[in-house]
């Protein structure tokens, strides 16, 4: 484990908030290594007032300080926080913090920018309005300036960021057809988050596959806030997700009508993020596996020409955890704080 993070002469002192889910759990994996950040303070509800080794002890010996409730938290002396907080909640968290802290919201809560398809999505009126406008969408590799100057950061879901990737490029240099895009990925339980529910439990997951959400999974509007923006009209997304029974990992395959053949497409982006340290597209013939990028930031993308003509097929991989949610957040906030992006997530992915 790595020095505790009171001794590592950081530069910015940053809080989680939720911190007890999955994905402050993976976001102090990762801080338990990175040089430009230490962390003074964690908040979990439940278990609050608990060590953090008495709820990840994996992380026992990081040095990190005990959980607290968020109304116990003390902001002075803090930089910016994580918000890992359950939908819904975090808008009023949020614009109750002082406007000193640079904030990475992990919920969905600012992720829409049009408030009144939250509502209708999330059923539920936006708690933030006010604040909604300022929020940047921080899919890293497509927003990296804005990222930069922000002190509000709507972290992305993990589908859209599967889904994005690899069709946002295209889409600007309209290379596929924008209204005819089938999305069809599979994801890990821990994309469910840590709370018990029957849905998530091993016997109903294990030994097998099923879809969820079918046609009204509330990834689908951010998916298509991005890939509209990218294709400067409207876009509409056949969108389903799937469980399958593996602890991480989400792989997107993505049916579209091309304008150019898979070496085309696979050139343009190869081209767009051959500079990129984290978005790499696999050679022809190449497919993405879950495996390749479990406990990464990495995205791996492969294209191939679909036996039908004048069609594509793109496969992207991430870690629903890492590239989907903590690492792709701590990128965002590296950059924010004018950190090399890379820092704390240099690790390649853990194999077998």
């Amino acid at each position: 484990m790595s020095l505790p993070s009171s001794d590592k002469g950081n530069t910015a002192r940053v809080g989680v908030l939720g911190a007890s889910g999955y994905t402050g759990g993976e976001l102090l994996r990762l801080l338990a290594r990175h040089d430009g950040f230490s962390v003074g303070l964690l908040t979990a509800e439940r278990r609050a007032g608990r060590s953090l080794d008495a709820v990840f002890p994996h992380l026992d010996g990081a040095g990190f300080p005990d959980l607290v409730k968020l109304e116990d938290a003390a902001w002075d002396g803090l930089d910016a926080v994580f918000c890992c907080l359950p939908h819904g909640t975090t808008q009023e968290v949020i614009a109750a913090l002082p406007e000193h802290l640079k904030v990475v919201d992990l919920s969905a809560d600012f992720r829409l920018a049009d408030t009144q398809v939250y509502a209708d999505w999330y059923g539920r009126a936006h708690g933030a309005p006010a604040l909604q406008p300022h929020a940047v969408y921080g899919l890293t590799e497509l927003a990296r300036d804005a990222v930069r100057a922000a002190r509000l950061v709507a972290n992305p879901g993990c589908y859209p960021t599967a889904a994005q990737l690899p069709l946002a490029p295209l889409l600007e240099d309209g290379l596929i057809e924008s209204d005819d895009i089938i999305i069809d990925a599979k994801s890990g339980v821990s994309g469910a988050g840590r709370e018990a529910r029957e849905a998530s439990l091993f016997a109903e997951v294990g030994e097998g596959v099923h879809a969820y959400g079918v046609a009204r999974h509330r990834h689908a509007p951010e998916i298509e806030q991005g890939l509209s923006a990218a294709a400067g009209a409207q876009v509409r997304v056949n969108f389903t997700p799937h469980l399958i029974p593996m602890n991480r990992g989400i792989l997107a395959t993505i049916y579209v009508r091309s304008r150019a053949g898979a070496d085309a497409i696979r050139a343009a982006l190869a081209a767009r993020y051959g500079d990129e340290p984290f978005v790499r597209v696999l050679p022809a013939g190449a497919a993405p596996a879950t495996r390749h990028v479990r406990g990464s930031n990495h995205c791996l993308i492969g294209v191939f020409d679909d036996r039908i003509e004048g069609r594509a097929i793109l496969i992207s991989a991430i870690d629903n955890l890492v590239k989907g949610a903590s690492g792709q957040a701590i990128q965002n906030m590296n950059l924010m704080h004018a950190l090399p992006e890379t820092t704390g997530l240099e690790q390649a992915p853990l194999f077998p």
